[in-house]
């Protein structure tokens, strides 16, 4: 297996991945949630038995923006909308009492633009300060091996590979978003963390055994040959363990409720790219940046 080799198309599809991630991204944006747009969310009871298609049906005439409503305990409903006006509740309230007059209101809240401000924002240091993070982690657990290449160039390789499957993730929710309305919020943040350890993980247990390699044999001179080897020893782990995450993802998805559907969504299509990045990406740009130091 010449995986270094053959790196010019690895290169070629992360590019045309990446490119067309931008274009849906520019194009389209994400379609965002309350969490950062602001909006109503609303517990109701019922008690009688009600299914989340006739309550849909029900508020459906309010025409309600991002509505969107989940299954609680207790014969129970979440019912979330993006809304400022305080007028809009109140109709939703009595439209409920109309049809299920024993209908309890359990809570009511309200989340301004200016809170989701400041979750937006909050968001984005969250991210910027992982990615520092990381990089500074790597440099200094490869600072034994500076040779062939400096180690914060590891460090560099892995950030690549991470903004690599953030982007693809994001033109895919961009996509979605367009054709078929799905929304992020808070959980789709916190699943972009998770999948910058997650994809971090999986790039470090190859470095890991390319020091290894380069500790105990000494072959500086043949970089890219050492690459290959340690890709060889640790490929059937790293797919293995993305592979059982991903029969657990895949249940979630088909068989968990709504509220957690599009958190493992974007974590699948996180961690199958995370795990092609860290072969594909990460390594193949080590060694890209040691050969151009070498000539």
């Amino acid at each position: 297996m010449k995986i270094i080799e053959k790196r010019k198309y690895s290169f070629l599809l992360s590019s045309l991945l990446i490119i067309t991630s931008v274009v849906f991204i520019a194009m389209w944006g994400l379609k965002l949630g309350i969490d950062f747009t602001g909006g109503v969310l609303s517990e109701v009871k019922f008690q009688q038995e009600v299914s989340k298609d006739e309550v849909r049906k029900l508020v459906k005439e309010l025409e309600l923006p991002s509505l969107l409503i989940q299954p609680a305990e207790n014969n129970s409903f979440i019912i979330r909308y993006q809304s400022e006006q305080n007028k809009i509740n109140p109709k939703v309230e009595e439209l409920l009492k109309e049809k299920y007059p024993e209908t309890e209101i359990l809570r009511t809240e309200f989340i301004s633009s200016l809170v989701s401000s400041e979750l937006k924002r909050n968001a984005f240091y969250a991210v910027i300060v992982s990615i520092m993070g990381i990089t500074w982690y790597i440099a200094w657990a490869f600072r034994k091996i500076s040779y062939p290449i400096n180690s914060w160039k590891y460090g560099l390789g892995a950030i690549l590979a991470l903004v690599h499957d953030i982007i693809i993730t994001l033109g895919f929710f961009a996509f979605f978003g367009r054709f078929y309305g799905i929304e992020v919020g808070i959980p789709f943040v916190a699943a972009l963390l998770t999948i910058f350890g997650y994809s971090v993980n999986d790039t470090i247990v190859i470095f890991d055994r390319i020091r290894e390699n380069l500790l105990r044999y000494g072959a500086g001179k043949n970089f890219e040959g050492t690459i290959n080897k340690s890709i060889r020893e640790s490929i059937a782990r790293s797919l293995n363990t993305s592979l059982t995450v991903v029969f657990v993802l895949l249940s979630v998805i088909f068989f968990g409720g709504e509220t957690i559907k599009y958190f493992s969504l974007a974590l699948l299509i996180g961690i199958l790219f995370g795990t092609y990045s860290s072969i594909f990406v990460a390594t193949v740009f080590v060694a890209e940046l040691w050969k151009r130091d070498k000539k």
